[in-house]
């Protein structure tokens, strides 16, 4: 009977340890998983705000710069076409001047032919 009672209590330790060993090896692993999904979230957390650093970045530099840069080169196309319509209006005063030089040339033409066959009978 002693030797039963030691058999059963031996069979009961090998199989409390099993139990014991198999709740350990997932506390282990649960704990390995942990600090790893711990890591990750880690790592996600920081190219989340690295990424937000670069959206802030671009929603305030380049937006504000290309309104800049955009704002003068309107003005500078202004100021371009303002001078390219003094040009045209200048352009334009002189082609008045020549035309009526042009009429008051043909005028004079006229009149010296008119003078030339008056003087040749």
């Amino acid at each position: 009977m002693a030797t039963s009672m030691r058999q059963r209590d031996q069979a009961a330790t090998e199989t409390h340890d099993q139990i014991e060993a198999s709740w350990r090896e997932r506390a282990l692993n649960a704990e390995a998983e942990l600090t790893r999904t711990q890591k990750e979230v880690f790592a996600q957390r920081q190219r989340i705000g690295e990424l937000m650093g670069q959206l802030r970045d671009f929603d305030q530099m380049v937006p504000g710069e290309s309104v800049q840069a955009l704002t003068v080169e309107n003005t500078t196309l202004k100021r371009r076409v303002q001078q390219l319509t003094r040009e045209h209006r200048s352009l334009q005063e002189r082609l008045e001047g020549a035309r009526s030089n042009l009429r008051f040339a043909e005028k004079r033409i006229a009149d010296l032919e008119a003078q030339l066959l008056e003087v040749r009978p």
